[in-house]
This record gives structure tokens, sequence and C-alpha cells, in this order.
């Protein structure tokens, strides 16, 4: 990883486990992805190549670093969506700061609409952070719009397992999916959309 990127995720991690331990509301913290999750997408998106990377939920930007950092490497980018516009301009300058704003997309608009509207199997790393009761009815297009050989990634799903499940029923109905829950961060359930033909395991 670029050091310049590293040090721009090490002083954001700092200023919100500062931030987050004053706050008593859990919607006022910033709740930024943890330092070994944020290894595992940027190690998960490089394995796949992955150039167009979507993710829902934004917070402060760490995640989203970590993303396009990945995303660079293959020449891609990543598009990043929130509600939250003064969260994404926080985030907007500390990608600008890291030297990745040619790389990310910020866009203040509801992750299920624009999932919608996007091409099928136009994605190929779909990264959720956002509300988790959400994604259900958003389906199916977290798994439409992913590629052959793409990967959905969410966040939470071991400290928030009852919210995680109905998006996880979901996807292992789907028998193109292969689903798998990893024990990093919070806990990340992943769907990799096979290729046909192509064994796995």
């Amino acid at each position: 990883m670029d050091a310049t990127v590293r040090k721009t995720i090490e002083a954001l991690n700092a200023a919100a486990a500062r931030h987050d331990a004053a706050q008593q509301d859990r919607l006022d913290r910033w709740r930024v992805l943890e330092p070994d999750a944020g290894q595992f997408l940027w190690f998960l998106a490089q394995s796949i190549s992955a150039r167009t990377v979507v993710e829902i939920g934004t917070s402060r930007g760490v995640s989203t670093l970590w993303l396009a950092d990945a995303a660079r490497a293959a020449g891609g980018h990543v598009l990043s969506l929130d509600l939250d516009a003064e969260a994404q301009e926080h985030a907007r300058r500390t990608t600008a700061e890291a030297g990745l704003a040619d790389h990310v997309e910020f866009r203040v608009a509801d992750g299920g609409a624009a999932l919608a509207d996007m091409p099928d199997g136009s994605v190929d790393l779909l990264f959720l952070d956002a509300e988790r009761p959400e994604y259900p009815s958003w389906w199916p297009h977290p798994y439409r719009v992913l590629r052959q050989g793409g990967v959905l990634v969410a966040d939470n799903a071991l400290s928030h397992p009852d919210e995680i499940v109905p998006l996880e029923n979901l996807l292992r109905r789907e028998p193109g999916l292969t689903v798998t829950t990893i024990n990093v961060g919070k806990g990340e359930l992943v769907a990799l959309r096979r290729i046909p033909g192509r064994r796995i395991g």
C-alpha cells in the first residue's frame, strides 16, 4: 500500500477512536472500518482485479481509502454512496490528501436506488456498510449488478448478525453464489458470483 494512503488511514483511525469514545449515541459515532477488515478488503479487491468498486456507506472514508488504493492498482475507481453530505465532504478531503481523488467519485444518494439504476454485471466489488435492515429491500440488485467473478462484502456480519441474516439468506438462495463469513473486524459476509464452469474447492 502507498505510504501516504496508509498514513492517512492511521490518522483517521486514531481520530475516530478519540471521537467515538466521547459519544453515547451510536448514531453519533463515526464507526470507521477496522484495520484488519480494511486490509482484507484491500487484498480482496486486488485479488479479483476490481476496477469498478461500489461502496454504500461512506462514513469518514476509511474503507474508501482502502478500496481506492486497491482500485488504483488495477486502473479502476470507487463510487462511494451515502446520504450524509457532511461525512462525504470529510471523506472527499481526506481522499484528496491521500492522492486518490482521481480514483473516487462521491455521490450523495440512496444506496438501494443507485443500485437499481446500475446495469447487470457492471460491478466488480460491492461493499455494503450502511443501514443493515434496508439491504433486503434492495434485492435483487446487490446480486444482479455483480459481474461473474465479482464479490459482495457486507460489514458487521458478526457484530450484528440478526440484521445481516436476512441478506445472507437471500444470497444463499442464489445457486450462482458462494457465501461465507470472514472473522475480521466486525465480521465480513462475503459472496462470490461464480464463473460458470469454474469449480471452487
